[in-house]
């Protein structure tokens, strides 16, 4: 039985992202099932779809054989053992703590990027930016920790690939990218300031096939929620 990864709108569902973009950018096949946001309320639609799915009523879940499993950290390890030949994780060791150590810590942290910068694909919100910048020193305290993990990793990698392209976090591409896509999204949406190289990874991992098959589908969504939208909601 294929693989099945229960999501949610892809203009917004940040969470969904990470597993999705992982398991198509590694190519590995897989079902998806759009579980739309309504509300994520007890008796909302969300909630109801998900029951019998998710003891936490929450997306992402991966259905493997009917065997599920939450939360992202806990999807892309199961599919690194899975899949061993996909190299999911960098290959050396040190390398590889260094990888879960950046998811985990983005896991559980940049509470301020999160909440005041929500990812939303379709939109250009950059006076919104402007402001958030301006008036929001923990937003600038998570944006200056980002740049400097990402400084500091792709510091150590070469500045071309053998393919001719530039690198990913961990030289070529690995669950730590897939993690940070949705973050790539938020700068993008927001126009935060970057250095130039910290931009040009931005780029690179926006360019990635996984990933533009991601903002393609949610550009054509068109499904505006107000409760996703709150820069918006004259909209």
């Amino acid at each position: 039985m294929a693989l099945k990864l229960y999501i949610g709108n892809k203009n917004y569902s940040s969470w969904s992202m990470r597993p999705w973009v992982l398991l198509k950018q590694a190519g590995i096949p897989f079902e998806e099932a759009m579980v739309r946001f309504d509300s994520f309320e007890p008796g909302s639609a969300f909630k109801k779809s998900l029951q019998g799915v998710s003891p936490i009523g929450k997306v992402p879940v991966l259905v493997d054989d009917g065997f599920a499993v939450w939360d992202t950290l806990a999807i892309a390890e199961y599919l690194a053992e899975k899949f061993p030949e996909k190299t999911l994780w960098p290959a050396n060791a040190q390398a590889r703590a260094r990888a879960r150590s950046v998811c985990a810590e983005l896991h559980s942290g940049f509470g301020a990027l999160r909440s005041h910068c929500p990812m939303n694909i379709e939109a250009s919100l950059v006076d919104t930016g402007r402001l958030l910048w301006r008036d929001r020193p923990a937003l600038r305290a998570d944006m200056a920790r980002l740049c400097g993990l990402w400084g500091e990793l792709l510091a150590t990698q070469p500045q071309k690939m053998p393919d001719g392209s530039g690198p990913m976090l961990f030289g070529t591409f690995t669950i730590a990218d897939a993690f940070f896509a949705p973050v790539c999204m938020r700068l993008k949406t927001y126009q935060l300031p970057l250095p130039a190289d910290l931009a040009a990874y931005v780029d690179r991992v926006a360019a990635l096939p996984g990933v533009q098959a991601w903002i393609q589908d949610a550009l054509a969504e068109q499904d505006f929620l107000d409760f996703e939208e709150p820069y918006r909601l004259g909209r």
